[in-house]
């Protein structure tokens, strides 16, 4: 396993052509339901399923990396050179042989051949989506979350996440590497859903809904907050600091327990080390861990505080009831994960409520806008009275 190179690019044009005939089905689905529609339909649908579709790849990086098959593959982006486990079968079975509990397994590597089998397709359907948008484009000109120079930006975007998932493998899960990946993807899907409702708006002729600017700061800053605790969370996950406090709400019996926080958000350090080469110490796991906590309490009362102010506004009464359900569900999880000694069900639901918040959040962004003020108002409205 030792004398695998780190990048084999031989399995490169096949992995390629098989996100490509992965992306068909969904491709061929949307084209199907939308036929005869219009290209701007078309564009509309094609949107919104390549953001279901990338949230389920961010779901499913999230059980990669909770069953420890990040490394089920040593090398990138094949396995052993190969496109599939099953012509690596003989290298896989040999590693397996040699460490029955080890990063590499036949299961582990089928789970992160599959990873990035779903994250080719993504990446083939992004493509698909730039095309379409930049058509579409000439034909009729689209504004704003709908100009295709969003989708153009969301490509660029995938193909950095791509070199992310690469230093993954490549530099063995080094948790800073592994933390931006993860916001990565939850940059990805805010682009994804920022276009999304612009073409779902450009088909119903509807604009963003003006609000007022206390409302659209109040949406921003919770959203900013929500993305720090994600953040956290993920140095949470990828340090393997969730069972350091195994009781609540105190930890480990007390409410201000052993913390050293200099360890533990010393940032550029490799998995379980520090940059010195020695062990991180549990006091360390302990800070990271404590610090999420302590960050979920206030976001979990702004986020109330906030989808209470939504509800009074019509144009984001749903995305409240998201805010609500999600807010919830990711105490919840978050508890089962301490109490329950980290269940993987649990676990994969936690991250994914929280890139559905942000997906919920950038949902509420994109359909608003801040209502312009009363002395602006009134201008316009002497502008047409005089027109």
């Amino acid at each position: 396993m030792g004398e695998q190179p780190l990048y084999d690019f031989a399995p490169l044009l096949e992995l390629m052509g098989l996100g490509a005939l992965i992306a068909l089905v969904p491709l061929l689905w949307v084209w199907r339901r939308n036929r005869g529609a219009g290209p701007t339909r078309y564009l509309a649908a094609l949107g919104v399923l390549t953001l279901f579709l990338t949230f389920d790849l961010v779901l499913f990086g999230a059980f990669t990396r909770l069953t420890d098959s990040g490394l089920g593959c040593p090398d990138w982006p094949g396995c052993y050179g190969s496109s599939s486990p099953i012509g690596a079968l003989h290298h896989i079975t040999a590693a397996e042989t040699a460490m029955p509990t080890g990063p590499v397994t036949l299961s582990k590597a089928w789970i992160e051949m599959i990873h990035r089998y779903l994250a080719t397709m993504v990446g083939v359907l992004i493509i698909a989506l730039t095309v379409l948008a930049w058509r579409t484009h000439r034909k009729t000109p689209l504004h704003g979350p709908r100009h295709p120079a969003w989708a153009s930006i969301t490509l660029v975007w995938v193909l950095i996440q791509g070199a992310f998932g690469a230093l993954t493998v490549t530099m063995k899960l080094f948790p800073a590497i592994v933390t931006l990946h993860l916001l990565g993807g939850l940059v990805l899907l805010a682009l994804l859903c920022v276009q999304a409702v612009g073409y779902q708006q450009g088909v119903r002729n509807q604009e963003p809904a003006p609000v007022t600017r206390g409302l659209r700061t109040a949406l921003w800053a919770v959203f900013a907050l929500i993305f720090v605790q994600v953040a956290l969370g993920g140095w949470v996950s990828t340090n393997y600091a969730v069972l350091a406090c195994s009781t609540f709400p105190d930890c480990n019996g007390s409410f201000w327990p052993d913390m050293d926080f200099a360890q533990g958000f010393e940032i550029w350090r490799p998995l379980g080390l520090l940059s010195d080469g020695s062990h991180i110490s549990f006091a360390a796991l302990t800070a990271i861990h404590y610090i999420h906590r302590l960050a979920a309490y206030v976001v979990v009362i702004a986020a109330l505080a906030l989808a209470i102010a939504m509800r009074r506004q019509p144009a984001l009464q749903a995305q409240s009831k998201w805010l609500l359900g999600l807010t919830a569900l990711q105490v919840a999880t978050g508890l089962s994960n301490v109490v329950l000694d980290w269940p993987l069900l649990a676990a994969v639901l936690h991250t994914g409520g929280a890139a559905a918040l942000v997906t919920v959040m950038t949902w509420a962004l994109a359909a608003t806008r801040c209502s312009p003020a009363p002395q602006q108002e009134a201008r316009s409205g002497a502008r047409r009275v005089s027109a």
